[in-house]
């Protein structure tokens, strides 16, 4: 990891902690801030890999995967967006599903790493591990008090583990392959 990407890696943790703590202040506006805020980063992210097709991974081998992929994250964020009409309850059963779904496909990717011998698949794992069990509580928790606000403080929660994390990362020294 370049020192650019360390700097921004810091930056955007600390972004995300400036939010999860709005996040936490404001409960009652924050299911259209948290929506609007996850729109925006999908559609930022569908454009920023529909760019990188059009540039270079049409040119590539698998390069439709990357457009396909693309397309169906600016079709997420389009349905994410119409979902700000929506209540706020329903918003927050969405992200949660996102998020739960997130730390399904890192719990696979971890066990995928260890089949092929990678060194760094136990902390994936349990980052994982951590986002269903949390994923699950909240929405048990959630359905039971029939508040959003008990999701809302949960998902700030989530963020910030997130910025947290992202911030260590940044941190933690990166493997140089030399070749002699």
């Amino acid at each position: 990891m370049s020192s650019w990407q360390r700097i921004k890696n810091i930056l955007i943790g600390a972004g995300l902690m400036i939010v999860a703590l709005i996040l936490s202040i404001f409960p009652n506006m924050s299911a259209n801030l948290i929506t609007t805020i996850i729109c925006l980063a999908l559609v930022l992210y569908g454009v920023r890999m529909l760019w990188f097709y059009t540039t270079m991974a049409r040119h590539m081998v698998g390069g439709k995967a990357i457009l396909y992929r693309s397309l169906i994250i600016l079709d997420l964020a389009i349905f994410t967006a119409g979902l700000s009409g929506m209540s706020s309850f329903v918003i927050m059963i969405y992200l949660l599903g996102i998020y739960g779904f997130n730390g399904a496909i890192s719990v696979l990717r971890a066990l995928e790493a260890k089949r092929f011998g990678a060194r760094a698949w136990k902390g994936r794992l349990v980052n994982g591990i951590i986002a269903l069990i949390f994923t699950v509580t909240l929405l048990c928790f959630g359905l039971i008090a029939g508040t959003t606000e008990l999701l809302i403080y949960g998902y700030s929660i989530s963020l910030f583990y997130s910025a947290v994390m992202r911030i260590i990362a940044a941190f933690r020294k990166t493997a140089i392959v030399y070749i002699q």
